[in-house]
C-alpha cells in the first residue's frame, strides 16, 4: 500500500516539490556557507519524492544551539517558500476525500520545511 501511495504521490505533486528541493539545494551549494543548507535540502527532496513509509524524528545527539541558528537561517533563506508550497498543495488535496492522505502528508512535510536541522528520516 505504501508503494502505491508513493507512486500516486509522485504523479500528483510529489515530483514538483522534490524538484523544488533539489534546485533550491543546488542553488544553496554554490557558496561554501550554503553547503550545509543545500545538503539538508537534498535530504528533504528525497523524502518529498518518496514520503510514505518514512518518518521524521529528533536526532539523539543534536547540535543544540547550532541547529537552532541553522533553522533560523533556513527559515529566511528558503524554508518559508517551501512551507508555502506544501500548504498550497495540502489545501488543494484536501478538496477531495481521496486526496486527504496526500494533503495530510503535505502538512507534515510543511512542518518539517520550517525547521529541518536536528531531525533525521528513518524508515518505518
Amino acid at each position: 500500500m505504501k508503494t502505491l501511495g508513493n507512486i500516486i504521490w509522485v504523479l500528483f505533486g510529489g515530483f514538483a516539490i522534490a524538484i523544488e528541493y533539489f534546485f533550491g539545494g543546488l542553488a544553496m551549494m554554490l557558496t561554501i556557507i550554503g553547503i550545509p543548507f543545500g545538503l539538508q535540502s537534498m535530504k528533504l527532496g528525497i523524502l518529498a519524492l518518496w514520503p510514505f513509509g518514512s518518518r521524521v524524528q529528533q536526532k539523539e545527539h543534536t547540535g543544540g544551539c547550532l541547529n537552532m541558528v541553522m533553522n533560523v537561517i533556513w527559515f529566511f533563506v528558503g524554508g518559508v517558500w517551501i512551507w508555502i508550497s506544501h500548504i498550497l498543495f495540502g489545501l488543494l488535496f484536501f478538496i477531495t476525500i481521496i486526496g486527504a492522505p496526500f494533503g495530510k502528508m503535505h502538512f507534515r512535510l510543511a512542518k518539517l520545511a520550517l525547521s529541518p536541522f536536528g531531525k533525521e528520516v528513518v524508515s518505518k
